[in-house]
């Protein structure tokens, strides 16, 4: 959607280059390198040729946008639950506290996971349940369009973390253990931004400033240029870059979780990768994340096999 018009002469904007991998590319060695050099760079890196198709990605897109033009009160039938699924309204988050003074994020959101009945014992842990979804009356479709496009995208992670394995000098089917990514917790969320612009001096943000907890996060979005990085948070002033969108491709990026998996550095070459300063805040678009986590077990306080212990244990 069109953001609204500023007056006076817009500021120049400083755009971020990150590397881009194609996974169609037969040659695994040349995918390695450049994830390698994202990690140094900033851990944000592009995906192309991931196997969703553009028509199914535009359907996603269309049908995401069915939802969050429902009336308020149809929306709020399906409020977020405990089980950190269904919807959450505008200014619902506040991602950057310290920073925003005011309100939340001005975003609106659908969380959507792995479809656990209740009848599962499953159904009892942290972040396992049944998903929410709108009666088929209200968005016909709607259910299966974003099953599928979460089981997908499911995959597309799994293919980045066979890439991420071999950069961290792990065999290449390590994280699809049964005990890291074999029942993973994946997330759905899609994301509505509202129609302006940001304004850091009041504390108003699409999105606060913050680093992604989970292992790895997949961003596709529209059109409209809103995700921001920032390399180096201790930078007096920070310098804030914006990532282009790149039609049918995901924007990668790594997270905390896998911070705590090489034991933290100065342990490892892949400084970027690791650092917490991995931060973003956006604009205003229209945006579907998949955040892709582990089981439970694999969240303790292990390190990977290629990392020194350091007094812990490896996973």
């Amino acid at each position: 959607m069109e953001s609204q018009k500023q007056s006076g002469p817009e500021p120049p904007i400083k755009v971020s280059t990150i590397n881009c991998i194609d996974l169609s590319n037969p040659d695994i060695g040349e995918s390695v390198a450049l994830l390698k050099q994202a990690c140094l760079d900033c851990g944000f890196f592009y995906v192309v040729n991931h196997g969703i198709s553009q028509e199914f990605m535009d359907e996603v897109f269309a049908q995401s946008k069915k939802f969050f033009y429902l009336p308020l009160n149809e929306k709020l039938k399906v409020l977020r639950n405990e089980k950190h699924r269904g919807y959450t309204p505008m200014f619902d988050e506040f991602l950057d506290p310290d920073n925003q003074v005011h309100v939340g994020d001005y975003k609106e959101g659908y969380y959507i996971g792995v479809d656990v009945p209740e009848n599962d014992p499953e159904s009892e842990k942290p972040f396992n349940g049944p998903n929410v979804w709108p009666a088929d009356g209200v968005l016909p479709g709607w259910r299966q369009t974003m099953e599928k496009f979460h089981h997908e995208a499911l995959e597309v992670g799994k293919a980045v973390s066979r890439i991420i394995a071999l950069a961290l000098d792990l065999e290449v089917d390590f994280f699809d253990k049964p005990e890291v990514l074999g029942k993973p917790i994946a997330t759905l969320r899609l994301l509505h931004y509202e129609d302006q612009f940001s304004d850091p001096a009041k504390g108003i943000y699409g999105a606060g400033a913050h680093s992604d907890f989970g292992f790895i996060t997949l961003l596709a979005t529209d059109d409209v240029m809103g995700l921001q990085i920032c390399k180096d948070k201790d930078a007096k002033p920070q310098i804030w870059e914006y990532v282009t969108p790149i039609k049918g491709a995901f924007i990668v990026n790594l997270g905390d979780m896998l911070e705590r998996w090489s034991n933290c550095p100065p342990c490892t070459e892949f400084w970027g990768m690791v650092k917490t300063d991995i931060l973003l805040h956006t604009l205003w678009n229209l945006t579907m994340t998949v955040w892709l986590n582990v089981c439970l077990l694999a969240k303790q306080k292990k390190v990977l096999p290629s990392f020194p212990k350091s007094g812990t244990q490896h996973i």
